[in-house]
């Protein structure tokens, strides 16, 4: 079954055939094939399971399975710390390419794929390669009868401005019905992302403040220390307005700030989110700061003329009756002082006869990575004769609840695609909202501000957070 409360639509996973494109790539390598393994770590595969490799290259099935062991052998879970002679031997490859015009092998190993698993095994394929290439292997699923009754996973960004947008939704569904498309976000894979509505509607005393009468503002905070060296030609044509605002933090402000829904079913989940995006006020260009790293136009692969991005920080608004007049501050960037994935709701100063107390208590922190934690920022008397005050901080690690059993947010979301669960995935109504509230900001990009690497980013960005100033990086 599905974890953390979600009900999956097809249960357990019968025989399932997963046919990964881009499968010796970069996300391929980082992520996705690491997931699987893992997921064979936690038994969470079905008991009758292939992965078919497909690439341009011509690699034998030994060579693909040697690849597979390097790049665990790199990434992890090692293969020493799983089942990897089981897991090797569910491994295949299908060269030559697949498009409209030449399926190349795959047609052939996904043949014999089946007759090894059974006629009827559910074929998942994971587009893990760039988004110019959707459109053509979408049609080509249609083409060569590979789509009807799979499942399609997409990788962000799904389109990278909103006429593409609307022209690669168009040929989606041309081919697929929409119950069969995943488009995948692992911020909403992460177990914190996923505490963040639990937490909050289990829980009294979080679900009492959250509202703008209790709320001054939102930081959604993701810095990075890592630069962009192992993806840099996608990266040159993505920026950080795409890689990261428009997909990651945009999908976390809908976690926070969406209305409670009926139930946590994918359904239910999925219409909370979508609704509260089609709230998003367009962003103002001049409530936006981008920036550029000194010394990324060095990096093999970036123009020597590049104006892209590599920091944004912005400030939103939510036009609803609870989110009315809240700014929801957004930062993210490369080559930053240090690597953090936090939420942070700072709380109003309560009306009353104290005076003076400091101005960075009252704030509800969810860290992000790894399993999360939470941390309260109360503002306490310091121990003394004299009435002073100071700021208290507790946290509270979720890891250490009992028998916690955490999944990585690529394993987490690659399970649900296995058995069904479309909970943590986006729907088009939400991502045409998405790319409604951007589109002033795409169509006037400001000119990105240069800054050290090791820094918190250009200094203009500090007055989009005024007056409380950025928590992190003061």
């Amino acid at each position: 079954m599905a974890r953390s409360g979600h009900v999956a639509s097809g249960g357990e996973p019968g025989p399932t055939i997963f046919v990964l494109f881009g499968a010796t790539g970069d996300l391929a390598k980082r992520m996705v094939l690491p997931a699987f393994y893992e997921l064979a770590q936690h038994g969470l595969l079905p008991k009758k399971w292939l992965i078919v490799g497909n690439g341009r290259g011509d690699i034998a099935h030994e060579d693909f399975r040697a690849h597979v062991h390097d790049v665990l052998t790199q990434f992890g879970p090692r293969p020493d710390e799983g089942p990897w002679a089981e897991f090797a031997a569910r491994l295949r490859f299908a060269g030559g390419g697949f498009e409209t015009s030449d399926p190349g092998s795959l047609l052939d190993v996904v043949a014999e794929a089946k007759q090894a698993v059974g006629a009827d095994a559910q074929l998942v394929h994971y587009f893990a390669v760039p988004p110019a290439a959707f459109t053509e292997l979408t049609k080509a699923l249609g083409q060569h009868d590979l789509a009807k009754g799979s499942r399609v996973v997409y990788e962000k960004p799904f389109g990278t401005s909103p006429d593409s947008f609307r022209a690669l939704d168009k040929v989606v569904h041309g081919v697929l019905d929409e119950s069969q498309v995943y488009r995948i976000d692992h911020f909403l894979g992460k177990e914190a992302t996923q505490d963040l509505h639990v937490l909050r509607f289990a829980n009294g005393l979080f679900d009492a403040m959250w509202s703008r009468e209790h709320v001054r503002a939102v930081q959604i905070d993701v810095p990075e220390k890592l630069g962009i060296t192992d993806r840099s030609v996608f990266y040159d044509q993505t920026g950080a307005v795409l890689d990261m605002l428009v997909t990651h933090l945009f999908q976390v402000a809908a976690e926070v700030a969406m209305e409670p829904p009926p139930s946590l079913s994918a359904e239910h989940l999925q219409a909370a989110r979508e609704e509260v995006i089609a709230s998003f006020r367009p962003i103002d260009p001049g409530d936006v700061v981008l920036g550029q790293f000194n010394g990324y136009r060095d990096v093999k692969g970036v123009a020597s003329d590049s104006r892209m991005d590599t920091y944004v920080a912005a400030r939103m608004w939510i036009d609803n009756d609870r989110w009315r007049g809240v700014p929801f501050l957004m930062r993210t960037g490369k080559r930053l002082a240090r690597g953090q994935q936090s939420v942070s709701l700072i709380l109003r100063e309560p009306d009353g006869a104290l005076a003076g107390v400091p101005k960075d208590g009252n704030v509800v922190t969810f860290t992000l990575s790894g399993s999360g934690q939470i941390e309260l920022r109360l503002v306490a008397k310091k121990p003394g004769a004299e009435l002073s005050f100071d700021v208290a901080v507790a946290t509270i690690p979720l890891s250490t609840l009992p028998n916690a059993d955490p999944l990585s947010p690529y394993a987490r979301l690659i399970h649900d695609v296995l058995v069904g669960d479309r909970s943590l995935f986006t729907r088009p109504d939400g991502l045409a909202a998405v790319w409604t509230a951007a589109e002033p900001l795409l169509s006037a990009k400001p000119e990105p501000l240069p800054y050290a690497p090791g820094s918190w980013g250009p200094p203009a960005a500090a007055e989009l957070a005024a007056p409380d100033g950025w928590l992190l990086g003061q």
